[in-house]
């Protein structure tokens, strides 16, 4: 795709396609100052999930407004990003002092771990199509960016956990639940951890909140977030 081929609807959202030079789409997004955060995407299978990944999205949904049967794939460049350097991951007194307590099993229980995020948070977003999407493409176990888990147990009982992307050195968060008090910072702090020994260089975080800068997140704005996700891909 060249910057010429961009395609928006009538509503001003920009319009993928497989085939579509993605890293190409993001840079004219950028340039245009597109004040959206969501394009639209027609069709989507794991080929396509993993190459948005790639060129910097986060591949969300939506239940059709008319035909509440059909999804509307929703990949998302943020405006800001929220992004933890793991090197100044920060580790509060209070769960470093309960993390002895809990195990974290990375990529174990993905299933489960995305179908409780839809059940604790709904599924706005997060519809039944996403996750079939993302278990498919978790099971396919193909090169290049891949759907990750971390699940938190207590005593062997899962209390909490999350699921994202990995994109090189970088992994993406999209969602997390706990079900006990204090578990989920804890699952976050262990998650930190293990992505630092595994050697990645940055968590994506998504969209800024209170508690990621607890975590010693820091905010990027897109252009400033695609020069550092490009190198580290």
């Amino acid at each position: 795709m060249s910057s010429s081929t961009l395609r928006f609807n009538d509503w001003g959202y920009g319009v993928l396609f497989p085939g579509d030079d993605l890293d190409v789409v993001v840079d004219e997004l950028t340039a245009r100052g597109y004040d959206n955060e969501f394009c639209l995407a027609p069709f989507m299978d794991t080929n396509f999930l993993r190459n948005l990944t790639y060129a910097g999205f986060l591949v969300m949904s939506t239940a059709d407004v008319v035909d509440r049967q059909k999804t509307i794939f929703l990949p998302k460049i943020h405006g800001v990003r929220s992004v933890l350097d793991l090197r100044e991951l920060h580790e509060s007194h209070s769960a470093k002092r309960l993390a002895h307590r809990y195990e974290l099993r990375a990529d174990k229980d993905f299933g489960t771990i995305i179908d409780r995020c839809a059940q604790v948070h709904g599924e706005d977003w997060l519809t039944g199509d996403l996750r079939k999407l993302f278990k498919k493409a978790a099971a396919e176990g193909e090169p290049g960016p891949r759907p990750r888990s971390f699940a938190l147990y207590r005593d062997d009982r899962l209390v909490a956990g999350e699921f994202g992307v990995s994109t090189g050195r970088i992994y993406t968060s999209y969602s997390g639940y706990r079900d006990e008090k204090s578990s989920g910072t804890v699952q976050m702090i262990l998650t930190g951890r293990y992505l630092r020994g595994q050697g990645f260089f940055f968590w994506d975080l998504g969209m800024p909140l209170p508690y990621k800068k607890d975590l010693g997140s820091r905010d990027f704005d897109r252009e400033a977030f695609i020069r550092l996700f490009r190198s580290n891909r």
